[in-house]
């Protein structure tokens, strides 16, 4: 699988090349040490541990040594070996240092994926945490934000019916369009924690209920319950004030339709 699955070496220095033309930023998974000399040759900005080298200390920490930053996707790897791959990649100078929770499954259903997980990989281990997804859709990954996932990692294929090992549970060019699009939507409803009263609902507040007369009152009469009614608009007292308005004496004559205020009774 790997001899067929893996990048040519001679595609990286194209690639790389290719990618900086583009302003996109462009790193690579070494599987072994010659990867990683490989890839400081070409100057990678970054490095990504795949799941199945999250228990190859050695190689975490040869990776480490360069100082760049680095990714572990924790694939199969329990929450010990998740606390080793970290110690090992802090113990030999990382600095910079995410990880992705992550099923290794190819592909994984959603219902493997437990993206409670995520909270708690994140107050257990302290770092940026983010999701490796091999699901056939970008409704986990979306959800994965919600829950604090700062990384998003999904397969990219120009074709799914084109025969790599990877292609049938890759994102298509529209698909990644729409994760990066939905992904980002979903960030920005994270908000914060906020009670008060949006912009978007400002123009709105006059839908509200509010108290109304709904009899004409002449001065000194005593507001009874059918004088007065809970409706819109909402200019007038919140229908809360209702059992403090009947029974009060009219300041002065009052039309019926006419708001509630507190100035109208004593």
């Amino acid at each position: 699988l790997y001899e067929e699955a893996h990048m040519p070496w001679e595609w990286h220095k194209p690639l790389f090349e290719r990618a900086r033309e583009r302003g996109i930023t462009i790193f690579s998974s070494p599987f072994d040490t010659t990867a990683v000399d490989l890839l400081e040759e070409l100057g990678a900005p970054a490095y990504k541990i795949a799941s199945f080298e999250a228990v190859d200390l050695p190689l975490i920490e040869y990776v480490a040594r360069t100082g760049k930053p680095m990714i572990i996707s924790t694939g199969m790897a329990d929450a010990e070996e998740i606390q080793e791959a970290i110690d090992a990649a802090r113990g030999a100078g990382c600095k910079q240092l995410a990880i992705l929770h992550c099923v290794s499954g190819y592909p994984a259903p959603a219902e493997d994926y437990n993206l409670k997980t995520i909270v708690d990989m994140q107050q257990r281990f302290g770092l940026v945490t983010g999701l490796s997804d091999h699901t056939l859709d970008d409704t986990t990954a979306i959800a994965s934000v919600v829950l604090g996932a700062s990384i998003i990692e999904k397969h990219f294929t120009l074709d799914r019916s084109g025969g790599g090992p990877d292609d049938s549970f890759s994102l298509e060019p529209e698909d990644l369009k729409a994760l990066c699009r939905d992904s980002k939507t979903a960030w920005k409803a994270l908000g914060e924690v906020n009670y008060g009263r949006k912009s978007s609902e400002q123009g709105n507040a006059l839908f509200r209920r509010s108290l109304y007369f709904v009899n004409d009152i002449k001065a000194g009469d005593v507001i009874s319950l059918e004088d007065v009614r809970s409706v819109r608009p909402g200019f007038g007292l919140a229908p809360k004030h209702l059992k403090a308005v009947v029974g009060k004496v009219a300041n002065h004559d009052i039309s019926r339709n006419s708001p509630v205020r507190e100035e109208d009774f004593r």
